[in-house]
């Protein structure tokens, strides 16, 4: 963020010399027990008997789900459980036919408490109501609701508090939900508005499977060569899809600029959050100078940059670099991948848990 700076906390191992496959879960696992085993063991040790409730903050695609994703790798399903409020309520409103008939319903209409009635909660949650914006209070009773079938594992909160009103209904959520005693934290992620831009910009998703990918930044195994149009472009790794052509989304082209504002006032909150005195913050940065990157990680850590071009036969070849980029106080970055953040987030967690 402009004016601020998180600390870098790197990730190298003195005589540790090999090269991780960050691709895939085996070699994830190996990655993680060379770059952080005896925080993971203290962590683990520490998870068999107690928990904990984390609260994401991070502009969007910042990373979020991805970083609770990869901790859940790591410590189990069994044990962590990434709760998103956007999906929470995305899925109630889908499935609402369902839903108001279940036990759920009614121990929501008993537990929900605001300045508007419950009907008309209802009525905003289902857009019946164009005049009436869902209340924090109805999403609070949701998530509670929803967090009574969670007893006993780690919670990743993720959209809470999503406006600036709601920071302090965050610091007293684990009383507000009867989620037992379990210490709160703050995890605050730095992202440059630039790797936001380039995220979206270069996104392709896959007509069929819908997974996504990234033309420039995280590709698939195979690209081809549009000669109608001169253009290169992904083709999906699910064989199930049989080669279907990756597409960018409408409005993908822009960039950043069509969510400003949220942009914005993420980073309001973010700022609000750092200001308060109480609770533990664990900073994660998923960059780092261009200038301090081999002294802090190795360079299988840092982001690629990827182009393409025809060998002398037409086949497309994939060219690889690191990236670079200026972060929002204008100094020139490398972005780290996934897990080498992560590595920063588990290491701060022991400190802060005091394990």
């Amino acid at each position: 963020m402009k004016g601020l700076e998180f600390p870098i906390i790197g990730t190298k191992v003195t005589g540790l010399n090999r090269k991780f496959d960050l691709s895939s879960p085996q070699g994830r696992k190996k990655y993680f027990e060379a770059k952080a085993g005896d925080e993971i063991k203290h962590l683990s040790e520490y998870l068999d008997e107690n928990t904990f409730i984390a609260f994401f903050l991070g502009k969007k695609n910042s990373g979020k789900g991805t970083y609770a994703k990869l901790f859940t790798e790591i410590f189990g399903e069994n044990k962590i459980e990434h709760v998103s409020v956007g999906d929470l309520v995305r899925d109630v409103h889908s499935n609402w036919k369902s839903y108001s008939k279940s036990k759920k319903f009614e121990e929501l209409e008993r537990v929900y408490r605001g300045y508007i009635s419950f009907g008309e909660a209802v009525d905003a949650l289902l857009g019946r109501s164009t005049k009436t914006l869902l209340p924090t209070e109805f999403i609070l009773a949701l998530l509670k609701v929803h967090i009574v079938g969670l007893e006993g594992k780690t919670i990743f909160l993720d959209g809470l508090p999503r406006e600036s009103d709601q920071v302090s209904y965050s610091l007293y959520f684990r009383d507000l939900v009867n989620y037992r005693d379990d210490p709160d934290i703050f995890v605050l992620i730095d992202i440059p508005e630039a790797v936001i831009n380039e995220r979206i910009k270069f996104r392709v998703v896959c007509p069929i499977c819908q997974t996504t990918r990234n033309k420039k930044l995280h590709i698939t195994n195979k690209a081809e060569y549009d000669t109608e149009n001169r253009v290169f472009y992904l083709v999906c790794d699910n064989p199930s899809c049989k080669g279907a052509r990756m597409e960018t989304k409408e409005g993908d082209d822009l960039g950043i600029e069509p969510i400003r504002p949220r942009i914005v006032k993420d980073e309001e909150i973010m700022r609000n959050v750092l200001a308060l005195h109480g609770i533990p913050k664990v900073l994660l940065r998923n960059h780092v100078p261009a200038v301090e990157a081999k002294r802090y990680f190795d360079d299988y850590e840092v982001t690629p940059e990827y182009g393409f071009k025809l060998d002398s036969n037409r086949k497309v070849k994939i060219i690889e670099k690191p990236w670079t980029f200026k972060d929002d106080n204008g100094v020139e970055s490398f972005s780290l991948l996934p897990p080498p953040v992560v590595v920063s987030m588990i290491k701060q967690l022991v400190e802060v848990l005091g394990l």
